[in-house]
């Protein structure tokens, strides 16, 4: 295991985003300071300005940082995959990620964690799949080879690239959405169900970054669970801690009709494992998905 290190000044991107909050918030208990990096003038001595589209960053106000977590990107589900967002989201990524890494290259913290996504696999079907795996060839794939390639911009500072699971919370992502429909009785599996869904609770993501801030890995990390599920496993699962019925499947073509490209990554089957992680130490508090979904569910019931 990592030693624990002493307080640290650290710049975090996406800090108001699910995990980006968590993470600020933890960071700041366990005595770090935190800066975050905001898209106006800064205002407030925690904030650092800086402009992905335009690719500047405040590099006197990011002087002296010792860690560099990059979380900012526009949200794969957050809206139907036009053309036009499919720009916006391998855009958000490529330019922010540039901007970010080249300010790395020149301030020299100790550490670069970059996000990526386990999209970088593209289809697993039932294999699992390791951070020695092959990439896939799908428009998530594409979009996390480039991102992950504008981190390598950081040179020789040590970088890390997180490719990130499902995250489970209650106060958001997919889980946040899921609770109220099962809540009323109305959750059921989607499609078949066979699909495997690769997560992390919120709690042990964070303590993963942290982890990564503090041990000598580098290269890409998977940010999953060490026992993913199948979509009909995860949906029992929660059912079962909510004390509701799961009567109500939601049929392949009814969820494309919804959600156009993005359901391919609902319906899609990602087994992936934390290889890299668990090889560097970690231990996860929420290795097994039913104490996690009864954890996580309690203040719903």
């Amino acid at each position: 295991m990592a030693t624990r290190l002493p307080p640290q000044r650290v710049a975090v991107t996406g800090a108001s985003g699910l995990i980006g909050t968590a993470l600020v918030g933890h960071l700041r208990n366990e005595g770090h300071t935190v800066q975050r990096f905001v898209r106006r003038p800064a205002i407030a001595r925690d904030e650092i300005t800086w402009d992905p589209k335009a690719g500047t960053v405040d590099l006197t106000a990011l002087e002296g940082v010792d860690a560099v977590i990059h979380l900012a990107g526009a949200g794969v589900g957050d809206k139907r995959w036009t053309k036009k967002y499919k720009s916006t989201i391998l855009n958000s990524r490529l330019l922010g990620t540039t901007a970010i890494a080249n300010a790395v290259a020149t301030v020299k913290p100790s550490v670069f964690i970059s996000a990526s996504a386990i999209g970088w696999y593209g289809e697993t079907g039932n294999r699992a799949v390791t951070e020695a795996d092959r990439g896939g060839d799908d428009f998530l794939s594409a979009v996390c080879r480039e991102w992950e390639g504008a981190a390598d911009l950081a040179g020789d500072i040590r970088t890390v690239k997180i490719r990130t699971g499902l995250v489970l919370d209650p106060t958001g992502g997919a889980l946040g959405r899921m609770i109220p429909l099962f809540r009323f009785g109305l959750g059921g599996k989607l499609g078949n169900g066979k699909q495997w869904w690769s997560w992390i609770t919120l709690h042990d993501q964070v303590r993963a970054i942290c982890h990564l801030m503090e041990s000598k890995i580098s290269g890409p990390v998977n940010l999953t669970a060490p026992n993913p599920s199948t979509n009909q496993e995860f949906t029992a699962a929660l059912a079962r801690a909510m004390h509701r019925p799961a009567l109500f499947p939601a049929p392949s073509l009814a969820l494309k009709i919804a959600l156009g490209g993005f359901s391919t990554e609902i319906l899609g089957s990602k087994r992936i494992l934390p290889e890299a992680l668990l090889a560097d130490g970690f231990n996860f508090d929420y290795p097994h998905l039913t104490h996690a979904l009864e954890t996580l569910v309690t203040p719903a019931k």
